[in-house]
């Protein structure tokens, strides 16, 4: 057993190859072999939002506070709120985010496969964010 106390893994700003605006990290898990649970605590700033990208197992996202925004790749833009539950299946290209008002947190789970998580692709464009 190990317990991992609050406060002892530091948070990380949000890489600018990742992500638009301003973005905070907070790890939750991380896999320990044969585990392949990885997930964060991760909150927007008011127009801040991910580039696309894709996961090769999927990822679940938990909306936990504010106001914020999904999209599939083709499909429309979706707004989501605390308690919303978001599934992406493997390898469907997305992206999430904040409202451009107002700023959302979330939880992400992901699983690990052959070492990689996820697939950053390009930056959502105002255009594309703005609907």
């Amino acid at each position: 057993m190990e317990i991992m106390r609050a406060g002892s893994r530091p948070s990380a700003k949000g890489p600018t190859d990742w992500f638009t605006g301003t973005v905070r990290v907070d790890p939750l898990l991380n896999p320990y072999a044969p585990e392949r649970a990885q997930g964060a605590h991760v909150t927007f700033e008011p127009g801040a939002r991910t580039a696309w990208h894709t996961h090769p197992l999927g990822q679940t996202l938990i909306i936990t506070s504010g106001f914020g925004r999904v999209q599939r790749w083709g499909g429309p833009i979706e707004e989501v709120l605390p308690g919303d539950v978001v599934w992406f299946p493997p390898g469907e290209k997305h992206w999430h985010g904040a409202s451009p008002e107002t700023a959302m947190t979330h939880i992400a789970v992901n699983e690990v496969q052959n070492g990689k998580v996820v697939d950053w692709l390009e930056q959502v464009s105002d255009k594309q964010y703005g609907g």
